[in-house]
């Protein structure tokens, strides 16, 4: 049993379907790049439906400060998520901007990329674990899963999210085998890049018994 994050939302019925499914989080991404990527005004509609009835995450990939102003003054989010190369250096300069948290994006492959964890750990809430981003592709919902048995029985240091490759029908045997508490999905719940398909999320939630 795990609590999840659907990152990603770009319309009001994946919003319901996540609320209604029981998601503990949601994404709003504003990463140009991605087909997620959100407007402010966009962002600002789907934050203002969400707030108060989720924990809401405005999802950055090596966001300047302006943007960053502008996107937390548009969705008012609990978390921000930093999901591109940002330096521990960097979350600490963030990290007065999240009125909840921050969440730092890494992306693992063998345990011993979890020596570049402790430098984050006074600026970082939670840590959020991917794959490793392909050469020349998007730092995050690429559909790719990593070996799960590397998280198991890892310490930390802080919570964690699993990401990467999770879909309804895979979840569960990816939650016992990591351990996590946590587990965040985009692609894994959508009918096309950037369109998430309610029934999918729903599915993903029961699936994860949220």
């Amino acid at each position: 049993m795990a609590d999840a994050k659907i990152c990603g939302i770009t319309s009001f019925d994946a919003l319901e379907a996540a609320i209604e499914g029981g998601a503990r989080f949601v994404g709003f991404v504003t990463y140009p790049k991605s087909p997620r990527f959100l407007s402010m005004d966009k962002l600002a509609a789907l934050a203002a439906r969400a707030r108060g009835r989720v924990e809401t995450v405005l999802v950055t990939v090596n966001a300047d400060d302006a943007h960053i102003t502008a996107a937390v003054l548009a969705a008012q989010p609990d978390y921000i998520q930093l999901h591109g190369s940002e330096t521990p250096a960097r979350a600490g300069e963030v990290r007065p901007f999240a009125r909840r948290g921050l969440i730092k994006a890494v992306g693992i492959a063998r345990r011993e990329d979890f020596q570049t964890l402790p430098p984050y750990y006074p600026a970082i809430d939670f840590f959020l674990f991917d794959a490793q981003a392909p050469k020349d592709g998007l730092p995050g919902g690429n559909a790719l899963a990593f070996d799960w048995a590397v998280m198991a029985g890892a310490e930390i240091g802080r919570p964690w999210f699993l990401a990467g490759g999770l879909n309804p029908g895979n979840v569960k045997e990816a939650i016992r085998v990591s351990g996590a508490d946590l587990v965040d999905v985009s692609s894994g719940v959508e009918s096309a890049p950037g369109l998430k398909d309610p029934a999918l999320i729903a599915q993903f939630l029961a699936a994860a018994e949220v």
